[in-house]
């Protein structure tokens, strides 16, 4: 459910940022961007006001999902998410690794002389 809160909040984001990048500072807004033909279509005042409502309401759409979306967080530590299985199946303390002998680096034995010479 938290996942679908989080695509759910990134579209209505994006969808928010559309709309606020797409509106002229200095009132002129789609009017300018679209050649006179939303004028046409709509009409300037118009094409404000369905940006400025755009805006408003996701902008609010956005703030309720972030409010609402961590009453859907598990309380009592269990989940059903594989990531938390999979947390749960991992072992805390270290393994305790065995030293191999090294083969490769054997001394040949000492041989003694018995042979004492005066």
């Amino acid at each position: 459910m938290l996942v679908l809160f989080g695509i759910l909040i990134i579209v209505a984001s994006v969808i928010l940022g559309f709309i606020v990048l797409i509106q002229n500072p200095k009132g002129g807004g789609v009017s300018g961007v679209l050649g006179g033909v939303s004028n046409q279509l709509i009409g300037v005042k118009s094409s404000t006001d369905v940006m400025e409502k755009g805006t408003w309401i996701f902008a609010a759409i956005v703030g309720i999902l972030c409010v609402i979306s961590p009453a859907f967080i598990p309380k009592d530590g269990t989940a059903s998410s594989k990531n938390d299985d999979l947390l749960k199946g991992t072992t805390t303390k270290p393994q305790q690794t065995v030293p191999t002998p090294n083969t490769t680096t054997t001394m040949p034995p000492v041989v003694q002389d018995t042979t004492k010479k005066p």
